[in-house]
Parts: structure tokens; C-alpha cells; sequence
């Protein structure tokens, strides 16, 4: 692995113990990190900081109802392969009529299929020693991708498609591979038993307080206050769609745009409230219940 050590976070991201342990024994034994959790809670964020604070490469493929994957591995482009076959026969037909000048397929063979394969986010983190790669909400995806990856999560290796040419990398070598899940729908049990498993449970108060500082280290302490008891009470109001912690960074940043005593008004006033609020029914809920 790239770095076996424990990693505690970076100036941007706060990581806990409990996560910072499964993250390290992930790297370790060169296994995936499969991160469930509420949306907004810093799932997709661990690898993108941890790539950048240490300075590795880092390869996304963020997941959808349509993913295969022939795109998050590699595809053969025979378009691209059935039009440089074509200009071969048109070359050794030029050179039969005795003209020099032939026309190009850009340095590409038809007799090395490797030309043709366009290698996608999991062949490219295999080839690069120590890279990251994060697979973005994988719950997101049709019932037989995360099934189709077993085997390469079991033997690190992948296999392109037309050439032939395999792709591995070893325990050692391997990818610091995250995994991202909202729980959207449940994941294959033997897709699970081939990752290391963390669960980021929503951080409390005092947490919050640590996350907003590494965001925003010089925030009024009034307006924290203020900002996290009504984010708190929001949450616990039941409402459809809860408030996360990337949607009060959001509004944070916005009020701390204004001078101190505007910015703690403004909270009061629940004013940019659409950063924390996604629907019509929470939002009339709230009106009612702080006569806004």
C-alpha cells in the first residue's frame, strides 16, 4: 500500500478513531473500505482528502442507475478499431497505385488490440502504483455490478476486454479503494464480505463543533452556537429529509459571508434556509413551528 500508517485526517477533514482504524486496516490488508452512512456525512470526502494530503493520485467513478462495468474497467472502442481497418486497406491500396502520402490512424495498429481498449477509472488505478480510488455511491448501481466486481476485489485483477491483457497490482501495491453507500438499496452479502465495512454514524454536537472549525477556524463563537442549536433542532423535529452536515457547512458559509452581528441574525432569522431544507413539506413544517 501507498501509506500503511494511520491517517488521522488533514487540515479539511476531521476522522475520527473508529473510522481512521477501518481506513488503516483497509490499507493494510489491500482490501476495498466500504463506507455506509446518512448523505452529507463525509463518505466521499475521506478519499478525496486523503488523496490530496498525500499527495497520490486519485481516480472517481461516480456510480448511477446505468453503471456496467465495462465503464468503471475498460471498454474496446471498435469503432475506432473498424475505422483504422479500414484505412489499411485504403493505405495498401494507395501503395499499390504507387502514392506515398498515406492516410493516418494516429500511431494505432489493428494487430495491437491494446490500442483499442480506452481503460476507464478501475484499470487506471490498478496501473498506478499507490493510487486512490473511489467508487461513488455504489448503491446507486444495477443489482449485478457490485457482483460482477468480486472478482477483481478477490484476485486484484482485471482483464480487458478483445486483447486479453490483464491488469493486476498486488496486497502491497493495491489501490487504497473507498466505497460509498447512502443504503439506497441493500448490497450483495458477497460483495460486503469482500470489503472492510465502516458505518459513519451523524456526528453530535461536540463533534459538529470540531468539523465547522477545521471549515471555518475563525467562526464567532456566538454564531457557532447558534448555528449548531438550530441545526440540532431541526433534526430532531422528524422532518422528511433531515439537514446534513455538508448542507450546515453550506449555510455557515453563506451567513459567515456577512459581518458578525448580521451573520448571527441571519441564523436567527433562519434566513438562507434552503442550504438545510430540500422540501415543501419540511419547509412549511418548520415556518409553523418558528412562526417564519
Amino acid at each position: 500500500m501507498a501509506h500503511t500508517e494511520m491517517w488521522l485526517g488533514s487540515e479539511k477533514y476531521l476522522c475520527d478513531m473508529e473510522l481512521a482504524h477501518a481506513f488503516h486496516m483497509a490499507r493494510v490488508l489491500g482490501m476495498p473500505l466500504l463506507i455506509e452512512g446518512e448523505p452529507g456525512t463525509g463518505k466521499t470526502e475521506l478519499p478525496l482528502q486523503y488523496a490530496k494530503d498525500s499527495n497520490l493520485e486519485l481516480f472517481v467513478y461516480p456510480v448511477g442507475s446505468k453503471s456496467t462495468v465495462e465503464q468503471f474497467v475498460a471498454k474496446f472502442d471498435h469503432v475506432k478499431y473498424l475505422r483504422d481497418s479500414q484505412i489499411e486497406v485504403l493505405n495498401a491500396q494507395r501503395e499499390e497505385k504507387g502514392l506515398e502520402k498515406k492516410l493516418s490512424t494516429g500511431g494505432r495498429s489493428t494487430e495491437n488490440l491494446d490500442d483499442y481498449v480506452l481503460m476507464g477509472p478501475a484499470a487506471k488505478a490498478y496501473s498506478n502504483d499507490h493510487s486512490v480510488l473511489l467508487i461513488d455511491e455504489i448503491d446507486k448501481a444495477p443489482r449485478e455490478f457490485p457482483n460482477d466486481l468480486l472478482y477483481a476485489l478477490s484476485h486484484r485483477k482485471f482483464v480487458m476486454p478483445e486483447s486479453g491483457k490483464v491488469i493486476e497490482t498486488s496486497e502491497e501495491k493495491m489501490p487504497a479503494i473507498v466505497i460509498t453507500s447512502n443504503r439506497e438499496q441493500e448490497l450483495p452479502t458477497a460483495f460486503k464480505g469482500r470489503c472492510i465495512y465502516h458505518y459513519i454514524a451523524f456526528p453530535p454536537p461536540e463533534t459538529m463543533r470540531e468539523i465547522i472549525f477545521k471549515h471555518f477556524p475563525k467562526i464567532n463563537d456566538q454564531l457557532l452556537e447558534k448555528s449548531i442549536t438550530i441545526f440540532y433542532q431541526l433534526r430532531h423535529l422528524g422532518l422528511e429529509r433531515a439537514p446534513s452536515t455538508r448542507e450546515l457547512l453550506n449555510w455557515l458559509k453563506y451567513v459567515n459571508y456577512f459581518k458578525p452581528k448580521d451573520a448571527i441574525q441571519k441564523v436567527e432569522k433562519l434566513e438562507g434556509i434552503g442550504a438545510l431544507i430540500k422540501t415543501q413539506m419540511d419547509l412549511e413544517r418548520i415556518k409553523r413551528k418558528f412562526n417564519k
